[in-house]
């Protein structure tokens, strides 16, 4: 994948989503998606929502008030962004504050050290890696976050990509 070109955005549970129906205020709304990945609107319950882009949950929400609606015409613009786990990126072990974080379009390893609050004092940064899924298989980076974020070793700041897991080790006394 070339750098200008970043995957869609994934709805995902956690999500908020607005619902705009052009003309009928009263089937519009602004619902979050649940944990098993359906939106409940007026007119239509459980809509499967997580994995669709907003635009092909448009659709999908024209088809369903079709039946009682004569050409809907929905919107659907995406609040509160959290994504599916695919599309984000997890930071586990020695980070101030660890947590998957929704990916953002060029994301480096710098902008989510910055997410997380930066390494603890017990953080092994120069022995931190990235676990990334290259052709269907798990594949392993070292990342020298040490270097990057005290030694300001631009070099060291790797971009990210959805679905990623950086592990950040304790250091040896």
């Amino acid at each position: 994948m070339a750098l200008d070109e970043a995957p869609d955005y994934l709805i995902g549970p956690g999500d908020n989503v607005n619902i705009f129906v052009w003309g009928l205020p009263e089937l519009s709304s602004s619902v979050p998606v649940r944990p098993d990945g359906k939106i409940t609107t007026p007119l239509i319950e459980d809509v499967p929502a997580s994995g669709l882009t907003p635009t092909e949950l448009a659709r999908e929400m024209e088809e369903v008030l079709a039946t009682y609606v004569l050409d809907p015409v929905v919107t659907v613009i995406v609040t509160g962004f959290v994504g599916p786990y695919s599309q984000q990126v997890r930071v586990v072990g020695e980070a101030t504050n660890p947590q998957g974080v929704p990916y953002r379009e060029n994301m480096t390893a710098l902008d989510l050290m910055i997410e997380v609050g930066g390494l603890t004092e017990f953080a092994a940064g120069n022995r931190a890696s990235i676990i990334r899924e290259v052709d269907g298989k798990p594949k392993q980076f070292s990342v020298r976050l040490d270097d990057l974020i005290k030694r300001g070793r631009i070099e060291e700041n790797v971009f990210m990509l959805p679905g990623d897991i950086l592990i950040i080790p304790e250091t040896w006394f």
